[in-house]
């Protein structure tokens, strides 16, 4: 069933011409993942696409009911069921003092509960911990209705899209299949792109070399021989200008297919970064952070309680834990130097902070990378390209920039800084996927250690040598990338459910004697004894099942 079309869309800020549509229709089938770098549009498009925003030109008709999801504005619907608030784990009305996930939850809620034909969620995952984006992803793919939902979780748009709508420089482009999909078929592109160019090039050189050689022709024809008579002369030459107007005309004729060769550009060639630590900072210590003992309370809420930890030398260490669970903190009593955790001597932390509070406002992109850059010019504007500040943009001041292209700013900053410890804290949220490949990318090749906390699963699984898990107060290290510490999660808890269950059915088999006996005591039963069990079994049962 067709839900949208529209047609020959134009929306401008200002003198730019954000968005440029010939035509687009989405039907009750579509899930569509929209991505493009920060800037290009797409919470503008998805704007339009909802009738929240009327285009400047054209003209767009949305058929069936839609419910629209932000990351930044409260919801329309305040208050939703009993029933669903349950299910979601959230209360039934709205609160401004809601976590992140709390309101993400609740506008999703109330998103399901309207019983809509279409959903458009702007970033729906931002400030979410990974048990919130899998339980989201869990209610979109029971949703029966179209969505399109603008996100910088690749696994999120992997395991939810079957479109993936692209917006470059004002154009959309639409690729069939998940992001992974989508990936491949970029890549194809830039194969293809590269292929026609070399032949466009070949095809050139050879019509130039046919034209050389014919003007080669033409100046080595023989002027006519002294001895010649007359008679003979001027036939010799009126031959020879015959042929010369022919070599003349065939030069004009390959001139000409050149001007009319298909000009293929070349592709961009991304240039790889590689940042070289100078050898004077190598860390030596074998242990960089040592935790022993901590112990860290907000008021009766108990964070930390006698946890401990190490992180060796050279390891790329992913923090996570569920919202709340003390992952900031812990990032920031290593950083301000707590009592109950060392730093190895010599260390030169890099911070990166979702504050940002490195940056100046009032100095451009460029002066504030290399306000502390150890690197040339030449390399910061090399970093800051692959990260989309290409030519004079680098002159633009930081106060005039978006969240997302701050961070970019700031992680560039700290990345060319004197450093040998990197701490990062959230890096990937408000980002664009190609900026954050970028930065996947980099990190991959930093060979110096490194603590980082992030929700963005593929990120993390392509970063990470080992896991820091924070549980029950406590910090526990798992030796390993993310895929091999979920799959030994899984593990042990399929074992342990199955041990569980075990459990459950013995104390049911005991709760039914216990009940047989309290129902129909012999002389012999003590009740009150039997009446302590059953009440102990009943405890021990919900413990169990809440495990």
């Amino acid at each position: 069933m067709l839900l949208i079309e529209c047609k020959d869309i134009k929306k401008y800020f200002g003198d730019r011409l954000i968005l440029d549509i010939d035509s687009l229709k989405i039907y009750s089938e579509d899930r569509i993942g929209v991505v493009g770098a920060n800037g290009v549009g797409k919470t503008t498009l998805i704007n339009i696409l909802s009738k929240r925003l009327e285009p400047d030109e054209g003209w767009i008709k949305l058929y069936g009911k839609a419910a629209y999801i932000s990351q930044l504005e409260p919801p329309d619907k305040k208050i939703i069921s009993s029933e669903m608030a349950s299910k979601l784990g959230i209360k039934p009305v709205w609160s401004a003092n809601m976590s992140g996930g709390e309101k993400t939850r609740f506008k999703l809620a109330g998103a399901l509960e309207d019983d809509s034909d279409i959903i458009f969620a702007d970033e729906p995952t931002s400030n979410v911990d990974m048990q919130g984006i899998e339980f989201i992803e869990e209610q979109l793919m029971k949703y029966k209705g179209a969505f399109l939902i603008i996100s910088h979780d690749r696994e999120f748009l992997d395991k939810l899209c079957n479109r993936i709508l692209e917006i470059e420089n004002g154009k959309i482009n639409i690729y069939k299949g998940n992001y992974s999909d989508y990936k491949a078929q970029k890549i194809q592109e830039i194969e293809r792109a590269q292929f026609e160019f070399e032949e466009y090039v070949k095809e050139k050189k050879r019509l130039e070399s046919v034209i050389n050689d014919t003007k080669q022709k033409i100046k080595s024809m023989r002027k006519t021989p002294k001895r010649m008579g007359n008679s003979e002369a001027r036939l010799h030459k009126m031959g020879g200008q015959k042929a010369k107007a022919t070599l003349d005309r065939a030069v004009k004729n390959i001139e000409s297919r050149i001007e009319h060769l298909e000009v293929k550009e070349k592709p961009r060639e991304q240039p790889k970064i590689k940042l070289d630590i100078l050898e004077s900072s190598k860390l030596h210590s074998k242990i960089i952070i040592e935790g022993k003992n901590i112990n860290k309370a907000f008021g009766d809420k108990i964070i930390f309680q006698n946890a401990s930890f190490n992180i060796y030398n050279g390891a790329k260490v992913a923090l996570i834990g569920p919202n709340g669970c003390g992952k900031s903190t812990l990032i920031k009593m290593i950083v301000e130097g707590d009592d109950a955790i060392r730093v190895a001597k010599g260390a030169k932390i890099g911070y990166f902070s979702q504050e940002m509070d490195i940056l100046k406002k009032d100095a451009s992109i460029i002066e504030n990378v290399m306000e502390s850059s150890i690197y040339p010019e030449s390399f910061a504007r090399l970093l800051l390209a692959r990260l989309l500040f290409r030519g004079d943009s680098i002159y633009k001041k930081v106060d005039v920039l978006s969240g997302g292209e701050r961070v970019k700013v700031s992680f560039a900053k700290i990345l060319l800084c004197d450093i040998n410890l990197l701490i990062l804290d959230e890096p990937t949220n408000y980002m664009d996927i190609n900026s954050l490949e970028v930065i996947e990318e980099t990190l991959r090749e930093y060979d110096r250690t490194l603590l980082f906390v992030s929700h963005d699963r593929k990120f993390v699984d392509a970063i990470a040598n080992q896991i820091a898990v924070i549980e029950n107060k406590k910090i526990k290290m798992y030796v390993g990338t993310f895929t091999e510490y979920l799959s030994e999660r899984n593990n042990y808890l399929s074992k342990n459910k199955e041990e569980i269950q075990k459990q459950i059915i013995i104390l049911n088999n005991r709760l039914s004697e216990v009940i047989g006996r309290l129902s129909v005591p012999s002389k012999h039963d003590d009740r009150e004894a039997l009446d302590r069990e059953y009440h102990e079994i009943l405890n021990e049962l919900r413990k169990l099942k809440d495990r």
